[in-house]
């Protein structure tokens, strides 16, 4: 059976949302749009987790789903994240993105008020009757205090508008459940999970690794899909502890952003709740980048 989505199989890379002074960084998001592109990475992911979207005002999330867009121009696709726990706003985030020009939007599941199988169903239902635009649900129960069951996803995929899951519980298990009950493009949404997720039949990663290194993770995957298994493991072999150090030292994008100012693409701000590194772990993090070959040892 032919799978639906596979406009986002690959590497899609979850941008992070760079701030200045408090405010949205314009120009330095349009910067990380142009060298993700001169990177040759095919999607780019707004406004989800990576890109501190639950601190973001209404104005400045479209704002910053707008600049993506048209910074892009057509030479990568946009996977806008538009998802919220209240169905209303989520429908009105994925109304615009879709107005703005994108070509598809994650949906992450409602956190928080933590509905049920039934509610979550019914939640994504009304957006994808509400909006004519590629759907991507994304799985993440560590953050939204509730599993987005295969059975649910089954139902879901009868929808035409929804076409992938980003699936990241951590169960290789659920993700062989999805791929035998639905004909969904599966992607990882963990980094250190994405060639165990490939190996079982997902085509693809919503990444986070590949803010510093997109063309590694593309190589990982395109060696895999060419049968160049033991390639694709001695890639992953070299991006786990990376991908380990970015996720483990804090909550992301923590760690990323200041591995990002420590290699000169940013300036590290972060907006409340969220803070800094500490020394200890920016030392961590700093060996962790020399030891992947993309910052020089100091003396």
């Amino acid at each position: 059976m032919p799978t639906k989505g596979r406009i986002f199989a690959g590497c899609t890379v979850a941008l992070v949302t760079p701030f200045c002074d408090g405010a949205v960084d314009e120009e330095g998001l349009r910067r990380s749009v142009e060298w993700q592109i001169a990177q040759g990475t095919p999607v780019l992911s707004p406004v989800g987790t990576t890109g501190e979207s639950p601190t973001l005002s209404h104005e400045e999330h479209e704002r910053v789903i707008s600049l993506v867009v048209e910074t892009a121009a057509g030479r990568a696709k946009v996977l806008a994240g538009t998802g919220s726990n209240a169905t209303s706003e989520a429908i009105r985030l994925t109304r615009f993105a879709a107005r703005a020009g994108a070509d598809g939007a994650l949906l992450v599941a409602p956190y928080y008020n933590r509905p049920n199988q039934e509610g979550l169903y019914r939640h994504f239902a009304a957006i994808a009757e509400s909006v004519d635009l590629p759907l991507v649900l994304y799985n993440i129960p560590a953050r939204t205090g509730r599993n987005l069951e295969p059975e649910t996803v089954q139902r879901l995929a009868a929808i035409g508008s929804i076409v992938a899951v980003k699936e990241a519980a951590g169960s290789l298990d659920q993700v062989s459940e999805l791929l035998d009950r639905t004909n969904l493009t599966i992607l990882s949404g963990d980094d250190s999970l994405t060639l165990p997720m490939l190996s079982i039949g997902a085509e693809g990663v919503v990444s986070v690794v590949a803010n510093l290194v997109p063309r590694d993770v593309r190589a990982l995957i395109e060696a895999f899909h060419r049968g160049e298994v033991a390639e694709a493991r001695r890639r992953h072999a070299r991006l786990f502890p990376l991908c380990r150090d970015l996720l483990g030292l804090a909550p992301n994008p923590i760690p990323l952003k200041a591995a990002l100012a420590l290699l000169g693409r940013g300036n590290g701000e972060l907006r409340l709740p969220l803070c800094p590194l500490d020394e200890p772990a920016r030392e961590v993090l700093r060996g962790a980048l020399v030891r992947a070959g993309l910052l020089t040892e100091t003396p």
